[in-house]
């Protein structure tokens, strides 16, 4: 199989870059030196001769690699109908050619909320298959009923990630159950915990307002994910369901679609991250009138409902100073259209500099992973150039636009 990233061997200085270093912009042109994954040096260009081989970035803006914080590598088009049409295993071959384009679109490492498992993460590990880091919750958990649980209208039972021997239940009931589910998904090599504190969009029978899971329950989840040296994302859309999470301690809330001022205060005094995939919504009512996917009306008209609130309530969490970092929940969509989410962070009121740190340092704060999202020294060499008449429009970015390297090796 042909190598995706070719590294070279000694120092690879990247000269005559403007640098965005993960917080702020760098005074005029930088040389930024490689050797093996690591950063080994930033200097202002024309310092120090240029040491090995030698790309010149000229007219190109130099980034951390982004950090997609929300993704279902496994999922596409997640919540249609079709889905029930197709093989069980044909969602792995899908998740390689989804990572594939995330990779490429410059997303260096990404945190899945459910779907990929053990040994997804491996094949990724061993260079099997070609993508970003990836740290994974393997499922999504819940209540019986709630947005973990996919039993329709009709009895059927349509889950969004079936269960296997990699891949544990997704519906729990009651302190003691969710600590033993809790348990399971570490033991098959979970990272982090995904829980649902509200309903969704995408859950046909329930309400994204209501709120899910006892504070019990859900400190149960916490808890044991603390003894484990982890944490708790939290789907959670209703203003009660997100005020629970955060009282409970989870470290990030995904969505956040009706939040007020008390749970703003709530985020605040936690210092918890809000992660608003503002993209979600939007990709449900794209998939419906264009035909890609399959969607049940009442899912469809949720996300018409939900849009205005979300992009109200994530302003008005920018202005309070909340720390946001980016996520697209790509599966709810296609995968490789990540940038627009950075695009959508500065309609909702980030600054250009403010989205940035959102999909670089700030995402990597949330992940625990301070080698990542940085240009700087012993910083992981993952990395990203932008042409810099582009940056402006870099949610319009796709493959093919930008320079991605990998732990030090260019993606060709």
């Amino acid at each position: 199989m042909k190598n995706i990233a070719q590294s070279v061997p000694g120092p690879l200085t990247l000269t005559s870059a403007s640098v965005f270093d993960g917080m702020t912009f760098l005074d005029g042109p930088q040389d930024v030196v490689l050797e093996g994954t690591r950063i080994t040096e930033i200097r202002p260009s024309g310092a120090a001769p240029a040491e090995g081989n030698v790309v010149d970035l000229s007219g190109q803006v130099l980034l951390p690699g982004f950090i997609d914080c929300h993704v279902h590598v496994v999922a596409e088009r997640a919540g249609s109908l079709e889905a029930v049409h197709e093989p069980f295993s044909l969602e792995f071959f899908r998740a390689v050619q989804n990572l594939r384009a995330t990779l490429r679109t410059g997303v260096t490492a990404a945190r899945d909320a459910g779907g990929a498992d053990l040994g997804v993460k491996e094949a990724l590990a061993r260079g099997w298959v070609e993508g970003p880091e990836l740290a994974i919750a393997v499922q999504i958990i819940g209540q019986t009923g709630g947005h973990s649980d996919h039993h329709t209208a009709s009895g059927a039972d349509l889950p969004f990630f079936q269960r296997h021997p990699g891949r544990p239940r997704s519906v729990a009931d009651g302190a003691d159950d969710f600590l033993r589910l809790t348990r399971e998904l570490f033991r098959a090599g979970a990272d982090h915990i995904k829980i649902c504190s509200t309903g969704g969009v995408l859950s046909p029978t329930d309400d994204p307002r209501h709120s899910q899971m006892t504070d019990e329950e859900i400190r149960a989840v916490v808890g044991e994910a603390g003894r484990q040296g982890s944490y708790v994302m939290s789907h959670a859309q209703g203003t009660d369901g997100i005020q629970n999470a955060l009282r409970a301690g989870v470290r990030s809330i995904e969505h956040g679609i009706y939040l007020d001022d008390e749970t703003i205060d709530l985020f605040l005094e936690k210092d918890a991250f809000l992660v608003p995939t503002l993209q979600a919504p939007l990709e449900v009512i794209r998939g419906a009138e264009s035909g890609a996917a399959s969607l049940s009306p009442v899912v469809v008209e949720k996300a018409r409902r939900v849009v205005e609130a979300h992009r109200e309530s994530i302003g008005r969490a920018i202005e309070a100073g909340v720390k946001i970092a980016m996520g697209t929940d790509a599966g709810v969509g296609v995968h490789g259209t990540n940038l627009e989410e950075i695009g959508l962070l500065q309609d909702a009121g980030l600054s250009l500099e403010g989205s940035l740190r959102a999909a670089t340092s700030t995402a990597a704060d949330l992940l625990n992973r301070p080698d990542l999202g940085r240009v700087e020294k012993e910083a992981t060499a993952s990395l990203v150039a932008v042409p810099e008449g582009d940056l402006e429009r870099l949610g319009q970015l796709r493959a093919g636009d930008l320079r991605v390297w990998l732990k030090g090796a260019e993606v060709v």
